[in-house]
C-alpha cells in the first residue's frame, strides 16, 4: 500500500527555516497522529506534501512520487488543510459534485459521503450558512470523495460537537483498519491519544520524536499510583522503609510515583495496611508531550508570582 515519504525535507521563508532536515515515514495502516507546538512546522510539512509550497531542498513523495505527479490526485490523496476551502455561494452538494467531475469520480459516490458525514438534511444549503462543524464535514467528504489510498487531515475535530468527535475518532480507526495511511494533525493530546497509533512529534522545524504512542508516553512519564488508608503512619512507615517516593495530599490520598499497583498491593498486603483506595495513575500523552515540547514553543504563555 501507499506511504508518504519526506527525507532530508527543508523550507525556508526569507531566512526562517520552517521545516528543518526532516525526514520520517507514515506507513499504512496506522493513524499516525501529527504534533507540535505552534509555529513547529506541521502546516507547512502538510503543504509541502502535498505540493501547494515548493520545498528548499529535500523531497516529500507519495508512493515514491511528488504529488504534483499524481494523475487524478483525489484518488490517490484526499486531504483537509482548511475548512473554509468551499465557496460559500455553492450548496454542499455542488461543491462536491464540482470536485467529482474534475477527477471523473462517479456521482453516486457524492450521496455515500454527504450521508456517511451527515450533511445529508443540508446538502442543499449554501456553504457559507453552514456552522464551523459542518464545513469541517463537508471538507472531511471532499477528502474521501475519491476513495483515495492516502488521507491528510489537519485539526479535524475542530469546531465538531461530541457526536462528531466520536465520529470522527471512528471513521479514522476505520480508515486505517482499510490499510490506508492516515496523518493526523492536532493539537489535542487528550484526543489524539483515543485514535492515533503513531506519532510524529515537530519542534521548531525538526524532528522530535517518531514513535508508537504507547512508547512516546512510556519513556517520558513515570505511573504513580493513588494510595488512601486508616492509618497513614503505618503506610507511611512502611513505603519508607522499601524506598517509595510517596506524598500525602490535602485529602488524605497518597501519591507514590513510579510505582505499579501490582506491586504496591502485594506490599500492603504484605504489611496487612488497611487500603480504602489503591488506583493506578497512568501517564497520559499530554504530559509527554509537554514534556518533551516545552522548550520548543515558539509562543509559551509568562507565568506571574502574586505580590
Amino acid at each position: 500500500m501507499t506511504s508518504i515519504e519526506v527525507h532530508d525535507l527543508t523550507k525556508e521563508y526569507g531566512g526562517r527555516r520552517a521545516v528543518d532536515h526532516l525526514t520520517f515515514a507514515v506507513r499504512p495502516g496506522l493513524v499516525t497522529g501529527f504534533l507540535g507546538p505552534n509555529g513547529a512546522g506541521k502546516s507547512t510539512t502538510l503543504r509541502l506534501v502535498l505540493g501547494l509550497d515548493r520545498a528548499t531542498s529535500g523531497t516529500a513523495t507519495i508512493d515514491g512520487r511528488p504529488y504534483p505527479e499524481l494523475r487524478e490526485p483525489l484518488r490517490r490523496v484526499g486531504a483537509l488543510l482548511d475548512a473554509d476551502a468551499a465557496h460559500g455561494s455553492r450548496t454542499g452538494r455542488d461543491h462536491l459534485r464540482a470536485l467529482a467531475a474534475s477527477n471523473r469520480i462517479p456521482a453516486g459516490r457524492i450521496d455515500e459521503l454527504l450521508a456517511e458525514t451527515g450533511l445529508e438534511p443540508v446538502a442543499r444549503r449554501r456553504v457559507r450558512t453552514y456552522s464551523l462543524g459542518m464545513r469541517q464535514r463537508l471538507g472531511i467528504a471532499a477528502a474521501l470523495l475519491g476513495d483515495p489510498e492516502v488521507v491528510l487531515l489537519d485539526e479535524p475535530s475542530n469546531g465538531l460537537d461530541p457526536e462528531g468527535i466520536v465520529w470522527i475518532r471512528g471513521l479514522l480507526r476505520r480508515l486505517a483498519a482499510e490499510g490506508r495511511t492516515v496523518l493526523v494533525s492536532s493539537h489535542l493530546m487528550n484526543e489524539t491519544a483515543t485514535f492515533a497509533d503513531h506519532l510524529i512529534v515537530l519542534g521548531r522545524g525538526r524532528l522530535l520524536a517518531d514513535t508508537p504512542v504507547r512508547d512516546f508516553i512510556h519513556a517520558r512519564v513515570r505511573p504513580a499510583a493513588r494510595v488512601r488508608t486508616t492509618d497513614d503512619e503505618r503506610l507511611a512507615e512502611l513505603l519508607a522503609r522499601h524506598g517509595q517516593d510517596a506524598a500525602r495530599g490535602a485529602d488524605g490520598v497518597w501519591t507514590v510515583r513510579h510505582a505499579r499497583v501490582e506491586d504496591l498491593g502485594r506490599l500492603l498486603a504484605d504489611a496487612a495496611v488497611p487500603v480504602l483506595e489503591l488506583t493506578q495513575e497512568e501517564a497520559t500523552l499530554e504530559q509527554a508531550y509537554l514534556d518533551l515540547t516545552a522548550a520548543e514553543a515558539e509562543f509559551t504563555a509568562q507565568h506571574h508570582q502574586e505580590a
